[in-house]
């Protein structure tokens, strides 16, 4: 993973291609308290520059003060490679069913915050699959590091399934051994 100040620029210049599909609501409501909390592993997303080189993915949710918040993290090139981590307050948009979250990354060096959303297009208690609304943007996750092959196929199909027709990559995983 590039810098995270490098990353937050890249973020602001994303293409939108005209055909782009749109994503369709959630499957159904997210238990928040048990959703966004602990550790989710990234297994696959959409390639982006500013991630390349980013592998063993992974997102902390933490709810501090009533605030819910996300730490992103990965390592540079190798799973035991250089650390890198970001940080992102959260608010739900549709409380009740808790499947959409605005994300703002947080400023550094002056730059304007950078803010996405996310919705939780369908999960599990082991797995979620999310995009951005306009399926741009798509990454899966799974509570295990290291998930059986297949439920990535799963996944896999079934977010291609949901519309997105765009590429996924599959970084390598985590070198925690579930």
């Amino acid at each position: 993973m590039k810098a995270a100040a490098a990353a937050l620029l890249a973020m602001t210049s994303l293409a939108f291609a005209a055909d782009a599909a749109k994503a369709p609501e959630p499957a159904r409501p997210v238990d928040a308290a048990s959703f966004f909390s602990g550790r989710w592993y990234e297994i696959g997303r959409t390639p982006k520059s500013f991630n390349a080189g980013c592998v063993a993915g992974y997102t902390d949710y933490m709810t501090r003060n009533g605030a819910l918040s996300e730490r992103d993290g990965c390592h540079d090139k190798t799973p035991d490679g250089k650390g890198e981590t970001l940080y992102v307050q959260m608010k739900i948009l549709n409380p009740g069913q808790n499947s959409k979250v605005h994300a703002t990354y947080r400023a550094m060096f002056g730059l304007v915050p950078i803010s996405r959303d996310y919705w939780v297009l369908d999960h599990t208690e082991a797995w979620a699959i999310m995009a951005n609304p306009d399926m741009t943007d798509v990454s899966l996750y799974t509570r295990e590091p290291r998930p059986a092959q297949a439920l990535v196929e799963k996944m896999t199909k079934q977010i291609k399934d949901l519309g997105y027709a765009g590429q996924l990559e599959f970084p390598a995983p985590s070198a925690v051994k579930p």
